[in-house]
């Protein structure tokens, strides 16, 4: 069936308005969580070169690392929707399909973590843990100077650098993938919402 052309109304545009073109969004990632991640960043970061060199920064930074772990798991139970656990065990059970998938550039859509981000935070939670821990294990009277400690500290550490690595390069990829500026999503804490993409 044609639809006839009908006559503008005098006073009237044809145009469709801006709110339904614009790019609507969702509140996703709470102030807690994103000043957590950021923090998080410049933690790691620092702490990694400073061993060595400056023994107390690096012992203060991994002190600071360790209770932005605690509040993590605190607002994984407690923080808003998108900061809590209750899809870890699902997404993580879908992340190898996920990123077999992703070689063909099959994304889906997900308006928090993405299985294959759900992958990526366990593994750099572990790691951070296992490094802060066996780091403040290190400047005990029993455990310093212990092979095993050192060695745990030294690879796990070493662990969570690929870790960020690969977790910025899958952020530049997803964003090129789904035409979304993530990083803009973890300071702004909104994300388009499907069919404004």
């Amino acid at each position: 069936m044609i639809e006839e052309a009908m006559p503008e109304a005098r006073g009237v545009s044809g145009r469709i308005p801006a709110e339904r073109t614009a790019p609507r969004t969702i509140a996703v990632w709470d102030l807690p969580l994103r000043l957590w991640h950021w923090a998080l960043a410049a933690g790691v970061l620092a702490a990694w070169f400073t061993p060595t060199v400056y023994d107390g920064l690096h012992r203060v930074l991994g002190y600071t690392v360790l209770g932005l772990l605690a509040f993590r798991l605190i607002w994984g139970v407690c923080g808003s929707r998108y900061s809590r656990f209750r899809m870890v065990g699902i997404r993580l059970r879908a992340s190898p399909r996920y990123l077999w998938n992703l070689r063909r550039g099959i994304t889906g859509r997900y308006i928090g973590l993405n299985p294959a981000g759900t992958l990526m935070l366990v593994a750099l939670l572990v790691s951070l843990a296992v490094s802060t821990i066996t780091g403040a294990m290190s400047v005990t009277v029993t455990f310093f100077g212990l092979w095993w400690v050192e060695d745990a500290h030294h690879y796990s550490s070493d662990a969570v650098i690929v870790l960020v690595v690969l977790h910025v390069a899958g952020v530049v990829l997803m964003g090129i993938l789904q035409r979304e500026n993530l990083i803009r999503a973890m300071i702004t804490g909104r994300k388009r919402i499907r069919g404004h993409l």
